[in-house]
């Protein structure tokens, strides 16, 4: 979402509501671990004063993730609320560039993009779970997943066995026993 100052001028009075939805597919190259952004709806409201505008946001979609445990997709649902300042004043004024409360526009133009997508980076979660990837078996070729309450049931019914490396040490420790 882009706009000059100077179409923002007519929304000065009443504010400027958005209702709008928005593709932001960078998003996926800035973290490798999103497989797929649903469009994102962003509504809201932006004031205006002499030289920023104010924009209370909420963004909802979906992005689709891998499953910590199987790595197949997983939806998950995003759900945000912010606030964020744009502010145009002059450089000489600005105060501390590094407050990362304002966003300060160099320009007569407003890209609100890179602000959205921070936002949707910083709701990605460090694991998501497939609703039944605990109740699954899985396994593949030399491995299984249990859980531990499956592991405790197989060690309960099955015999100990012999490692088959060491099979061949036990055959000469049971020969030198007798």
């Amino acid at each position: 979402m882009k706009w000059s100052i100077h179409q923002l001028s007519k929304f000065r009075r009443d504010g400027m509501p958005i209702d709008t939805t928005i593709q932001l597919d960078a998003v996926m190259e800035r973290n490798a671990d999103i497989r797929k952004v649903s469009p994102i709806h962003v509504t809201g409201q932006c004031t205006f004063s002499a030289s920023q505008m104010t924009c209370q946001l909420r963004l909802s979609g979906e992005l689709t993730l891998p499953c910590a445990r199987t790595w197949e997709d997983v939806k998950y649902p995003i759900d945000i609320d912010a606030v964020e300042i744009f502010s145009w004043i002059e450089e000489a004024l600005r105060g501390n560039e590094d407050d990362e409360d304002i966003h300060y526009v160099d320009g007569d133009v407003i890209d609100t993009t890179p602000v959205l997508e921070e936002l949707l980076l910083l709701e990605v979660p460090m694991q998501v779970f497939k609703d039944d990837s605990e109740r699954r078996e899985r396994n593949g070729k030399g491995w299984t997943y249990q859980t531990e309450d499956q592991l405790v049931l197989q060690k309960q019914n099955d015999e100990p066995k012999v490692d088959p490396r060491l099979a061949d040490l036990a055959k000469f420790l049971d020969q030198t026993d007798e």
